[in-house]
């Protein structure tokens, strides 16, 4: 079957030339006109890829991904921006709202047929489904390492043997590590002021254990002990805020597999792994702020790379990137030439707690 994709373009002529192209090369090919009908299609139409230029009427690029990537159903879908400037600051925008890849106009055939085998390429190796076991979770790391979405993963995880009533964690510990059970079976339960035991789960070979509380940056609200002779994986903090962090693709597919527990749903899932990214870099800037403030603090501008400020807060210059530009709209702190100056310090104090 037909790989689909959805073309945003306003101009008639650029539209029709790399409409012809894609057809040649065997896709099944959507059009729209401007902004406005191409979100209403890509919601309807659901394709396997997405080219949008930038500057359109009605409503441009941006606000395509940006509305596009609230939406659960069109979130994942591949998307490259069509540009005629190689500004950075395009680039750089993109970036923060999540998109995949660029072509600069003028561009030949070959490279849009690159740029668009490479990212379907890509997408549907994170359509894969993976058994939710250990050995599920080795084949999605193969997957993502050969993928070359993520290069920082050091894969230094170790097996450990636990014999029963052993614990693995417990309550009011903070976590540095995600914990994969591979063999045997673990119950997680909470301790009251009695010392009576409520016991909130009995998880078995393939669940994962202690990720909310990471994903938090919290303490454990319950303890984890060896109800029969276990096998654990242990995956190092660092591998695991890179698989939630450095790529959306990656990011999506990996809690898939974090949430095999019924009660736990991907949606709140993801939406914690995003407050925590927010609650970190509000932190960040916060102390940032004291350390650079003067009389007229607020206006103070703090000279920092994203890079270092990923550093600082331990997460994906990306995702740094993109929380500053939700930071920005929220009129939380503005950016001029790089550096940020702190518009509104009690809500971002807020947003840290």
């Amino acid at each position: 079957m037909s790989r689909t994709i959805l073309l945003i373009e306003d101009n008639a002529a650029m539209r029709d030339n790399i409409q012809e192209i894609l057809e040649l090369s065997d896709y099944k090919v959507f059009t729209a006109v401007n902004g406005k009908i191409g979100v209403e299609m890509a919601k309807k139409e659901k394709p396997d890829l997405i080219i949008c230029d930038i500057t359109m009427p009605e409503l441009d690029g941006y606000g395509v991904l940006h509305i596009l990537g609230k939406s659960n159903e069109t979130a994942g879908i591949p998307f490259v921006f069509l540009t005629a400037k190689a500004e950075k600051a395009d680039f750089r925008k993109g970036m923060t709202l999540g998109a995949d890849d660029y072509l600069t106009k003028p561009f030949d055939d070959v490279e849009l047929l690159d740029v668009v085998e490479m990212r379907l390429k890509k997408a549907s190796l994170f359509k894969k489904e993976f058994e939710k076991t250990a050995k599920g979770f080795d084949e999605f790391i193969d997957d993502v390492k050969a993928s070359q979405e993520i290069t920082s993963f050091t894969n230094e995880r170790s097996l450990r043997t636990h014999k029963r009533k052993e614990t693995i964690f417990s309550e009011r510990h903070y976590p540095n590590a995600l914990y994969l059970i591979n063999k045997g079976k673990i119950k997680t339960f909470k301790t009251n002021e009695a010392g009576k035991e409520l016991i909130t789960g009995i998880h078995k070979e393939g669940d994962f254990l202690g990720y909310v509380s990471l994903l938090e940056d919290i303490a454990y609200s319950e303890s984890a002990e060896v109800l029969e002779d276990a096998e654990i994986y242990v995956i190092p903090k660092q591998d695991f805020f890179t698989l939630v962090y450095n790529n959306k693709e990656v990011s999506r597919k990996f809690i898939q597999l974090l949430s095999n527990n019924l009660s736990e749903s991907e949606d709140r899932l993801i939406r914690l792994a995003y407050n925590s990214v927010r609650k970190r870099v509000a932190e960040a800037l916060v102390q940032l702020h004291d350390r650079y403030q003067t009389s007229d603090a607020l206006k103070t501008p703090i000279p920092i790379s994203r890079e270092d400020l990923a550093g600082i807060v331990g997460t994906a210059t990306e995702s740094v990137i993109r929380t500053l530009g939700d930071f920005k709209e929220e009129k939380l702190i503005e950016i001029q030439k790089g550096d940020i100056s702190i518009l509104n310090l009690d809500k971002l104090k807020g947003l840290k707690n």
